[in-house]
């Protein structure tokens, strides 16, 4: 869905522009992930200087407040002062070891604690690697190959995962990914968001050969789709009767919907979980955890291998023992939920007193809006946004100095260094925006 709204005069950003022409030069496309392009928005591409608390500064020297927080890991805000300090500490003594240390496990121990379901934990560099590797162990585990997953559910970069990916590729319309080999995503299988009846049809079609169906159980990379009443416990129920294992993809919800990330939420519990971004603390580390039933299969317990050079840095696992330290001092994530719940809800009037539709939603920590006249239930319904529209919104608030995602299937990420003001500010933004696309069209 597109609108004849005209683009907003895009503020010049002279030395963001001339960053980015070197990196094009060196990197392909100027950016070390696609949808830092602004490829869905138009424009230069905001080069950033540095950033603290709430607030990020581009090179040109304008200052924005902050929604992306590095695509949700920096739930502190950035250079959180007791994470600086611990990832200080940390380097002091030794980048990297290669060698088991103490902060490995003191960072699992937490993760045990919070997390459902979750009795062993294996610490890993990045998202992609947490769910390759708990899809790598399903099928250990069951001895079956098929796996299950939902068109718009992005889960990493991995070749057998990349259909109908969402994220990124729906940013730039691509339905798969060229160089993936037809081989790779043979026993991938594909259901609708919320259609249990597709679900259960895979399994009819396919009997005893489904190792995992995985999920993201809150919707993060078509844009923001909550799980319809019963999905995600008709899930649960599904997989138990048909003796496949259900992986919740936490690496967004993880400890930021609640502190035990969307299984405490949803009162869910998943076989197996991946966590990243918040469990890092603003560096590479991520993580897949279950039982110790499942867990016992990988290497050098059991026969499934997995393993990596930086897995368990010593710097990272500081920086994600910090940050979960400080966000379950009481008060701090109750609050960033209810600074949350107050920008989602003056979203929802900005855009009714602007006559704009806008399709909400929230969910602890996070939230996020759709340019759609309709619900949004489901990958095919996110598509049908008015990605026009949303490029001119995105627009219109970078030049009030509001940063969100350049993207329509993305995420507003709110942190502890949000402040009331900051919400009046941002509200106060968006209505300036939806009146002026409320105007055009």
């Amino acid at each position: 869905m597109t609108t004849t709204v005209p683009p907003p005069a895009i503020r010049a950003l002279p030395r963001s522009a001339e960053a980015f022409d070197a990196a094009r030069a060196v990197i392909p496309g100027g950016v070390n992930s696609p949808v830092r392009a602004f490829r869905g928005v138009g424009g230069t591409p905001v080069f950033v200087d540095h950033a603290t608390g709430a607030h990020l500064s581009d090179l040109d020297g304008n200052t924005y407040l902050d929604y992306v927080l590095s695509w949700g890991p920096m739930i502190l805000g950035h250079a959180h002062p007791e994470v600086i300090e611990a990832v200080v500490e940390a380097a002091r003594n030794g980048t990297s070891f290669g060698a088991p240390t103490r902060g490995e496990t003191a960072l699992a121990e937490r993760i045990v604690a919070l997390v459902p379901g979750a009795e062993q934990v294996r610490l890993v560099s990045s998202g992609t690697e947490a769910t390759m590797s708990a899809l790598r162990l399903a099928r250990a585990a069951t001895g079956r190959d098929r796996i299950v997953k939902f068109a718009g559910c992005y889960h990493g970069h991995a070749d057998l995962l990349l259909v109908q990916a969402g994220s990124g590729v729906a940013t730039f319309g691509l339905p798969d990914s060229p160089g993936v080999p037809r081989g790779a995503t043979a026993d991938t299988l594909v259901a609708p968001f919320n259609d249990l009846t597709a679900v259960a049809d895979l399994f009819a079609s396919y009997p005893e050969q489904i190792a995992a169906v995985i999920v993201e159980p809150i919707a993060g990379n078509m844009g923001m789709v909550l799980p319809e009443d019963g999905f995600l416990a008709g899930l649960r129920d599904l997989t138990r009767e048909h003796g496949t294992l259900l992986i919740f993809d936490e690496v967004m919800t993880g400890f930021r919907v609640a502190p035990g990330g969307a299984s405490a939420w949803s009162g869910i519990t998943a076989d197996l979980v991946t966590l990243g971004k918040v469990v890092g603390g603003g560096f590479p580390l991520a993580a897949y955890a279950g039982p110790e039933s499942i867990m016992r299969h990988v290497a050098p317990v059991g026969a499934m291998y997995q393993g990596g050079t930086l897995s368990g840095n010593p710097v990272a696992t500081a920086a994600g023992r910090a940050t979960l330290d400080v966000l379950g001092r009481p008060g701090v994530f109750d609050d960033i939920v209810r600074l949350t719940d107050r920008l989602i809800d003056g979203i929802d009037t900005a855009a009714r007193d602007a006559g704009v539709d806008v399709q909400t939603a929230r969910a602890g920590a996070m939230g996020g809006f759709f340019m759609n006249p309709a619900p949004v239930r489901n990958y095919d319904d996110a598509r049908r946004s008015d990605t026009a529209a949303y490029a001119a919104v995105f627009h219109r608030l970078l030049s009030q100095g509001v940063y969100i995602a350049p993207s329509q299937f993305e995420l507003l990420f709110l942190s502890a260094a949000h402040t009331d003001e900051d919400i009046d500010r941002t509200v106060a933004a968006f209505g300036v925006a939806f009146d002026a696309v409320g105007s055009a069209v």
